[in-house]
């Protein structure tokens, strides 16, 4: 049966359309300039803010979060005026370091994981990776002064406290890694074994670093050879129980 149609006369008449906006003088071409100007940080302002983050964790390592800015503006590359247009004061610098620093190796312990063969490959790959990311950097954490409670601070140090606890996991689990350890006791060796000693112009310690955390790391494995003082330290009483 088909279906019955209606005719022209019997439709309302169709609302008229809203007046568009007026185009932009020049076309369309002017339109997408238009929308392309919106805010964006350019490819040479990214590198810079990249390169003072990477120049001021290596001068944190080496002479504490003090360390002159004159100096990691020479290390960086840049010039003091690009340096304080990316970080205005001292403070704001030390934050987005240990921040920086933080999510890196938090990264670095979850690759570590997810791509290496076995649990305890997987934590000799995240524990010389971590060295190399300058963890001693994230030592202000433990000054008095540094705001560790700043919403963004908490959840990179959730993250990272998760990353490396899963990690630990997964060793104990398999056999692997002693169970007297915690993620406080890793990342206090590492942070001890990877930066110069205080007060000292020894800061060609690469080439040691790695052979000391290697001794470490085989400390590490199960079954323990000993029984070790104390409790697992965590995370948790590296940042809340230091005032």
């Amino acid at each position: 049966m088909k279906r019955p149609t209606t005719t022209a006369a019997a439709a309302p008449p169709a609302p008229r359309a809203a007046a568009a906006p007026a185009a932009p003088k020049g076309g369309p071409v002017a339109a997408s300039r238009e929308s392309a100007a919106a805010p964006r940080p350019r490819a040479d302002a990214v590198r810079n803010r990249e390169r003072i983050l990477a120049a001021a964790r290596e001068a944190f390592v080496e002479f504490g979060s003090a360390a002159p800015l004159d100096e990691v503006a020479r290390r960086a590359g840049i010039g003091n005026a690009t340096l304080y247009r990316h970080f205005p004061d001292r403070d704001t610098l030390v934050h987005h370091v240990v921040l920086f620093t933080t999510e890196r190796v938090a990264a670095s312990a979850r690759a570590a994981l997810a791509e290496e063969p076995d649990a305890f490959a997987a934590l000799c790959r995240f524990t010389h990776s971590a060295a190399d990311e300058r963890i001693g950097a994230l030592c202000p954490m433990l000054a008095d002064g540094f705001d560790r409670d700043h919403p963004e601070l908490l959840a990179a140090r959730t993250a990272l406290a998760e990353a490396v606890e899963t990690l630990l996991a997964a060793g104990r689990e398999a056999g692997l890694v002693r169970a007297d350890i915690g993620a406080g006791d890793l990342m206090i060796a590492l942070s001890q074994l990877s930066r110069p000693l205080p007060g000292t112009a020894c800061f060609d310690t690469d080439r040691f670093a790695h052979r000391h955390l290697q001794l470490f790391l085989d400390g590490l494995r199960a079954p323990a050879r000993s029984e070790l003082p104390g409790s697992a330290a965590t995370l948790e009483d590296l940042t809340w129980k230091t005032t």
